[in-house]
């Protein structure tokens, strides 16, 4: 029997740890749907963050926290459209021909974008077609060879090994030289897309145009030698929560209003004031997933509302009257609490739930100003 109390401990622990980690798991699960995500992603193919991608997150990085939300956060400057959330979404497509070149074709690949990683409120307002070489290839010939980019919208579901599947011409273009990166708009296609939520895919072939006759099977190989480079394709795609833009104007304005009437002193350590958190994504178990940053100075609201309140503590008038009536009725009116007044946002990169490279823009992660309410 002396064992007993002993295991009756153990199976308190052991129901206390279970209790926290349920309660853990369920706050863990509600911030990725507040983060747009259907579960903790878990890359396996994760591809390479492009170096624009890049280039816009550290711009957004380097602004001071206190211009942050000066800035309009629903509008994605480098490409010159509305927008809050950056995706690149990889091909989940494959090659059609493999071997030696058929005809005058070097490449023909069909090509698989799923948007339907888009949350229901989000509105595309961008999709481009990104075709990336290794570099840029050009083989001058005395025979004068042109490259012939053609790229269809598919109208029927393509198997790999399809000889000739049903398809409408996009657009056509043809190159001297293939650049290291090819651009394309497809942002009517990508609507059409979401719209039928029906996405068929796309045909991308490339071939070459001679001034001589027709070259044999020979000749073709080496015609076809200056593609050898291609690597991938990938689609660009701006979205924007209206949503969350229209929420983040009005505190926008609201905090432009508040810093240009107050200039607020430093306040006693006891008082209500922000202070310093540091949140680490590795402490958290989010390390494999989010690409930066590694962790961001998250801050949080802690101190005091004592009467009489003073404008210093950006306090409300009901906070001041609730700090009158407590004075006189401490036990049946508790104080004003210390809470976040101003909050800025951050922009975090991160692989989703489909190995996609996403950037997105947060409001409310990082507390700048606290008061008592």
């Amino acid at each position: 029997m002396w064992l007993l109390p002993s295991l009756r401990a153990s199976l308190a622990w052991a129901l206390l740890t279970l209790g926290l980690g349920m309660e853990l798991n369920l706050q863990e699960s509600f911030l990725l749907k507040a983060l747009g995500l259907s579960g903790k992603p878990s890359p396996k193919t994760p591809i390479p963050v492009p170096s624009v991608l890049w280039r816009i997150f550290q711009k957004r990085k380097m602004l001071p926290s206190a211009t942050r939300d000066l800035v309009d956060a629903c509008r994605v400057e480098e490409f010159n459209v509305p927008g809050n959330i950056i995706r690149v979404l990889a091909d989940q497509g494959h090659f059609l021909h493999k071997g030696q070149p058929q005809r005058l074709l070097c490449l023909q690949k069909f090509l698989s974008f799923n948007l339907s990683v888009l949350e229901e409120g989000e509105r595309l307002t961008m999709a481009q077609l990104e075709i990336q070489f290794s570099h840029n290839s050009y083989h001058p010939s005395s025979q004068g060879q042109v490259f012939e980019l053609r790229l269809y919208q598919s109208s029927q579901m393509v198997l790999q090994e399809m000889p000739q599947p049903r398809r409408k011409l996009l657009l056509e273009q043809s190159f001297a030289q293939l650049h290291k990166s090819l651009l394309f708009n497809l942002g009517e296609v990508g609507k059409d897309w979401r719209s039928q939520s029906r996405n068929l895919g796309l045909i991308l072939e490339i071939s070459v145009s001679t001034r001589t006759s027709s070259p044999g099977r020979e000749e073709l190989q080496n015609l076809c030698t200056s593609i050898d480079s291609f690597l991938d394709t990938s689609l660009w795609v701006v979205s924007l929560n209206q949503q969350q833009c229209k929420a983040s104007r009005r505190r926008r304005r609201k905090r432009r209003r508040r810093r240009s009437s107050q200039h607020l002193p430093l306040t006693p350590s006891n008082l209500c004031r922000p202070r310093r958190l540091y949140i680490s994504f590795r402490e958290v178990g989010w390390e494999n997933w989010i690409i930066a940053p590694q962790g961001y100075l998250a801050n949080y609201c802690l101190g005091e509302c004592p009467f009489p309140l003073t404008a210093e503590l950006n306090s409300t008038n009901h906070a001041i009257l609730q700090t009158m009536v407590h004075s006189l009725d401490p036990q049946g009116t508790p104080q004003p609490c210390c809470v976040p007044v101003r909050l800025s946002p951050i922009s975090i990169l991160y692989y989703d739930n489909s190995d996609n490279v996403v950037l997105r823009h947060y409001e409310d992660m990082v507390v700048d100003e606290c008061g008592c309410r």
